[in-house]
């Protein structure tokens, strides 16, 4: 019998959300999850965390998807390992939600923290987006790190700490842009929802092919 890993070419859209550690990765599915399910879209979650299933919890308490429909993997090594170098886990714990919940739109797969050279395997995903924030400060994009350069949407978060911090947002976005070759970017602020609509519907037009 065939594994969960040697399933039938998945009908759901894999969706990855990578990100430096405190970047707002899980924030951001926290706001993302109320807006897709409004364009009706069903959608399952995989967290992954070094040696717990922290994320996975805090979503599954957090009442905005059925706690059912969230999977934590624990990663046991570097986070980009599982989602890189052998994203098995991963692609097992996704194969098992798309059977379990079919049919499926998107399944959200939420790397561990990680550093700017986090990327993830297009056998695992595929579209991603890479989270960074503006209190990591502003010379972030100019280190022109693979996540930063090759995700299909980067999302500069935290836009709010911009006075606090001393960091010029909109200078900070056009650095990103002149690194991504054309390659989409978005400001938002997670705690109070700004962007996010922004984001949803890329997502809509460029992984579910919707609008």
């Amino acid at each position: 019998m065939a594994s969960a890993v040697e399933s039938s070419t998945p009908s759901s859209a894999r969706l990855g959300i990578g990100g430096p550690v405190g970047s707002g990765k899980t924030a951001l599915i926290e706001r993302l999850l109320p807006l897709l399910a409004a364009r009706d879209f069903s959608v399952a979650v995989v967290t992954n965390d070094l040696v717990t299933k922290e994320d996975a919890k805090r979503l599954q308490k957090g009442g905005l998807i059925a706690p059912e429909r969230v999977v934590g993997v624990e990663a046991g090594a570097c986070p980009h390992t599982v989602i890189r170098e052998d994203p098995t886990l991963n692609i097992e714990a996704a194969n098992i939600l798309e059977a379990k919940f079919a049919p499926l739109d998107i399944i959200v797969i939420e790397s561990g923290g990680d550093n700017l050279a986090s990327t993830f395997s297009l056998d695992l995903v595929d579209y991603w987006i890479f989270v960074i924030d503006v209190a990591g400060g502003d010379d972030i994009p100019r280190k022109k790190g693979p996540g930063i350069v090759q995700a299909d949407l980067l999302i500069i978060n935290k836009t709010d700490l911009g006075p606090h911090v001393g960091v010029d947002v909109e200078t900070m976005r056009n650095d990103a842009e002149a690194v991504r070759g054309g390659k989409p970017v978005i400001l938002t602020d997670c705690r109070v929802g700004k962007g996010l609509n922004e984001v949803v519907s890329r997502l809509a037009h460029d992984l579910l092919m919707a609008e």
